[in-house]
């Protein structure tokens, strides 16, 4: 059985495949405005075991009357080795560990303004956010994010010329917008006080005895 690889679903490789995940997590997502989290698990539960009992009994009674040869249907998935060795799991804990250091350090850099352009741009988002949470939720956001992961992949394979150069517009666009807004910051800031004059060396100071 292959393996299951994420940029194949989000490149519609298997149109199948991906048609039945894209859909079920849009349903998914969207029945949760109606129903609980609960509620739309234990549901999906349901339809998944109603699904596979059936198939499954479906094939055991075909085998009873000798139409096929007595193959278990999931057989592929109950063969396939899900199990996590130890350098896997070391590998994953790893990964996860390191990367809420990464966001825990990256915060800490931004809140306690360590650079002040990037302080500013954070700050500038979380305004943003602000009236984005007024207009919608986070499901809703959630909703956009798995659409929008679906179709810009393919969308950008479709027009990957036309897009690259937008992009190099718009990166050009930025870069001259920050080094715009770093003068200016630059240019705010009080001048450096000036250093301290040199101490001299203390001298030595003879006494003389008297003879």
């Amino acid at each position: 059985m292959a393996k299951f690889k994420l940029p194949d679903l989000l490149y519609w490789r298997d149109v199948t495949k991906t048609g039945l995940v894209f859909t079920g997590l849009v349903v998914g997502l969207a029945s949760l405005f109606q129903l609980s989290a609960i509620s739309v698990l234990s549901n999906l539960g349901l339809g998944i075991m109603f699904f596979t009992l059936f198939v499954r009994l479906t094939y055991r009674s075909m085998d009873l009357v000798r139409l096929n040869d007595g193959t278990h249907p999931f057989q592929s998935y109950l063969d396939e080795d899900s199990t996590l060795t130890d350098e896997d799991t070391i590998r994953v804990v790893e990964k996860i560990v390191l990367l809420i250091a990464t966001l825990i350090t990256e915060l800490k850099r931004l809140i306690f303004i360590d650079s002040t352009v990037d302080s500013l741009k954070f700050t500038f988002l979380l305004y943003l956010l602000t009236y984005v949470g007024l207009q919608t939720n986070g499901l809703t956001l959630l909703i956009s994010g798995v659409i929008c992961a679906f179709s810009l992949p393919l969308a950008y394979k479709l027009q990957q010329a036309r897009v690259d150069k937008i992009i190099s517009v718009v990166t050009l666009l930025v870069d001259k917008t920050k080094e715009t807004v770093e003068l200016i910051v630059s240019l705010a800031k009080p001048p450096p006080p000036p250093a301290p004059a040199p101490t001299p060396a203390p001298t030595t100071k003879l006494k003389l005895k008297a003879k």
